[in-house]
C-alpha cells in the first residue's frame, strides 16, 4: 500500500465505521425501540391484550437486539480509546440497561410457562424490564450529548433525555400495534399513540433547544449563517410529521383510510431526523469536545481488517432482519409455546 493510499485509508475508514456504528444504534433504537415501547405499554392492557401485544412483537425482538450488539461492537473494535471513555462514564446506566434487558427477556418466556396466578408478576417485570431499559438509554444518550459534563445541569439535561425517550419509545408501540392489531386492542392503540405524540413532541422540542446550552459548537453548528437555513428543513418536516401522523391517526379511528402502516413509518422518520440531528451535532465527535473519531480510531491497518468483515456483516443482518419482517407480516396471531 502507498503512503497516499494508507494516509486516504486512514481518512475514511474510521469514517465508515462511525457511519457504520450511527446506522446500527438508529437500528436499534427504531427497531427494539416499538418492542420496548409495547413493553411499556402491557400494563395499559387486560390479559388478552397482553398477550396480542407479546406476540405482535415475538417474531421480531430477538433480532432487534443484534444491531445494539453490532453498534456496541463496532465501538469496541474500531474506536477502542473512546469505548473505554464511554463505557467508564456510562457504567451505571448501562449496568441499569443490562439489568432491564435481562427482566425482558426472562419474563417473556415465563410469563406463558407458570402458573396462571403468576402471570401478572412476569408481565409487571416485563412493564418494569422495559421502562428501566428505555430510561437507561435516554440518560446515555443525554449524557453522551453533554459530553459527560458531571455538574448538576448536565445531569439534568440527561434525566430529562432519560424521561423523553420512554415517551418515543410508547409512540413507536403504539402505532406498532396500530399496525399489527386490529378490534378493540387497535382503538385502545389509536388513544395511546395520540397521547403519547404530545409527549414525544414536547421532549424533542426540549431536547432540541436545551442540547445548544451545552455546548456553543453545537450552537453555532445549528444557529449561525448560513447553516439555519440549510438545516431549516430538518425542524420543519419534522412538525409536519408528527402533524402526519395525528391526522393519519384520526383517519384510521375515523375508517376513512386503510392505510394502517403510516403511522408508524412517519414516526419512524420522525426518529430518523432527531437522529440526523443528534449525528450532526456530535460529528466529528465520538466524545463531544474532547476526541474526534479519528483521534479515537485503532490503526489503520486494523480497521482494514475489521472493514472486510463489516462489509460482509452489515448486509447480513440487514437481509435476516428484512426477511423475517417479509415472513411474518400482516396481522399478528396468537403467539403459541410447544
Amino acid at each position: 500500500m502507498s503512503s497516499m493510499d494508507f494516509t486516504q485509508a486512514s481518512v475514511w475508514l474510521p469514517l465508515f465505521f462511525f457511519v457504520a456504528m450511527g446506522i446500527a444504534m438508529l437500528s436499534y433504537v427504531v427497531l427494539d425501540g416499538y418492542d420496548l415501547g409495547i413493553g411499556m405499554l402491557l400494563n395499559r392492557g387486560n390479559d388478552a391484550d397482553k398477550d396480542m401485544m407479546i406476540a405482535s412483537i415475538g417474531p421480531f425482538w430477538d433480532a432487534n437486539e443484534t444491531w445494539i450488539v453490532l453498534g456496541v461492537g463496532l465501538l469496541l473494535v474500531a474506536f477502542p480509546l473512546a469505548h473505554g471513555q464511554i463505557l467508564t462514564e456510562l457504567y451505571l446506566p448501562v449496568a441499569a440497561m443490562l439489568l432491564g434487558l435481562i427482566l425482558r427477556g426472562v419474563s417473556f418466556d415465563f410469563r406463558v410457562k407458570v402458573n396462571i396466578e403468576q402471570k401478572p408478576l412476569w408481565n409487571l417485570l416485563f412493564y418494569l424490564g422495559s421502562l428501566i431499559a428505555s430510561v437507561s438509554q435516554g440518560i446515555m444518550i443525554g449524557r453522551l450529548i453533554v459530553g459527560f459534563d458531571s455538574g448538576a445541569l448536565g445531569w439534568l439535561f440527561s434525566l430529562l433525555v432519560g424521561l423523553c425517550l420512554p415517551a418515543g419509545y410508547v409512540l413507536l408501540g403504539a402505532t406498532w400495534l396500530i399496525l399489527k392489531t386490529e378490534g378493540t386492542l387497535q382503538q385502545k392503540a389509536f388513544r395511546w399513540a395520540k397521547n403519547s405524540l404530545w409527549l414525544t413532541g414536547l421532549g424533542i422540542a426540549l431536547v432540541s433547544l436545551a442540547t445548544p446550552y451545552f455546548s456553543t459548537e453545537i450552537m453555532h453548528k445549528w444557529f449561525s449563517w448560513p447553516q439555519i437555513i440549510w438545516l431549516s428543513p430538518v425542524p420543519i418536516a419534522t412538525g409536519i410529521l408528527f402533524l402526519l401522523t395525528l391526522r393519519s391517526i384520526n383517519a384510521l379511528e375515523k375508517k376513512s383510510t386503510q392505510k394502517e402502516w403510516l403511522p408508524f413509518a412517519c414516526v419512524v422518520a420522525i426518529f430518523w431526523l432527531a437522529f440526523f440531528g443528534i449525528a450532526y451535532s456530535i460529528f466529528p465527535y465520538v466524545i463531544i469536545g474532547k476526541v474526534t473519531l479519528w483521534q479515537a480510531a485503532a490503526a489503520t491497518e486494523s480497521l482494514w481488517v475489521i472493514f472486510w468483515g463489516a462489509i460482509v456483516v452489515l448486509p447480513t443482518i440487514l437481509g435476516y432482519t428484512l426477511f423475517s419482517y417479509r415472513i411474518f407480516k400482516g396481522k399478528a396471531t396468537a403467539l403459541t409455546y410447544y
